[in-house]
């Protein structure tokens, strides 16, 4: 429990934002010693890298955010499959009940406070599905989208910055709609989905493939309307949306009666595209939720 009563008294922002500084140093010696480390303490993969060797990468953070090599990652083929968004631990899945979305062992936070606490948009989720995927430290940390849609709206809502570990997700309530937070909303063929990326204890920063570096943010919470964007924000299954520099969490949102997941297990290690469950039947629009 120390360590959970810790991270209420450090300066959580100010070590994250001190963290980023280190991470994007483009100093030799510095960022060679960085990346060396980490390579070894997480045992990181880096035959499926893009970029396989280790002295190429112009900083920490380009090193963290590396691209995989093609072909490293297949994603789920079927029309009506839905790919998972990235490289993780499932952390948990399942229904939306009303307006909680289960965390773990008891813990629970409130949909609207996860969309940034505006009901209206939580209202077409309400009754529908999630899941949760948390992104280690030796895990590749792109997120990508779980099924084609276009960008309808991106939220940014301040938060703390609690590490979303195991050990923190079972003991912070309300976790991931406490921490700083890029939400994602996304007009889709069968309905709306939400894409959340979450931030945590030293987490440098939130990126997005349309709008760059969303945290983090001396703003409050911000909304970026793209339903007029000319041309429109598209994205295919399993494209790139989003990174973050240093690791995290994404959570997916989904309607009510529009998909269902496949036979999943809490704690089950997944891999960015593989199929996590199917789409069901077709969802009203978000205009009709208004």
């Amino acid at each position: 429990m120390w360590f959970i009563l810790l991270q209420y008294l450090l300066p959580q922002h100010l070590l994250s934002r001190a963290a980023g500084y280190l991470a994007e140093s483009k100093t030799p010696w510095l960022k060679r010693l960085f990346i060396r480390w980490f390579a070894r303490r997480y045992r990181v993969d880096m035959s499926e890298a893009a970029e396989s060797d280790l002295e190429r990468y112009a900083s920490f953070n380009a090193f963290f955010t590396r691209a995989l090599r093609e072909g490293a990652r297949a994603i789920a083929a079927e029309p009506q499959a839905i790919a998972c968004p990235a490289d993780g631990t499932l952390c948990a899945y399942g229904e939306i009940q009303n307006d909680t979305i289960f965390q773990a062992k008891g813990k629970a936070f409130s949909l609207a406070a996860l969309l940034g606490g505006d009901a209206a948009r939580a209202a077409p989720f309400r009754g529908g599905r999630f899941a949760i995927v948390y992104l280690s430290p030796r895990d590749y940390h792109r997120v990508h989208i779980p099924c084609s849609g276009t960008l309808r709206e991106m939220l940014y809502v301040p938060g703390r910055l609690f590490s979303v570990n195991q050990k923190t997700t079972e003991n912070v309530d309300a976790l991931f709609a406490r921490n700083e937070r890029a939400v994602c909303l996304f007009d889709t063929p069968q309905g709306p989905m939400a894409v959340i990326l979450v931030g945590a204890m030293i987490v440098a920063g939130i990126e997005t493939v349309w709008a760059g570096q969303v945290a983090p943010s001396a703003r409050g919470v911000s909304v970026n309307d793209y339903r007029q964007a000319t041309p429109p924000i598209h994205l295919a299954k399993g494209v790139e949306m989003g990174r973050f520099k240093l690791g995290s969490t994404a959570i997916v949102l989904f309607g009510p009666n529009m998909m269902q997941w496949d036979e999943l297990r809490q704690g089950q290690s997944l891999r960015m595209g593989q199929r996590l469950g199917e789409f069901t039947a077709g969802q009203p629009s978000w205009e009709q939720h208004e």
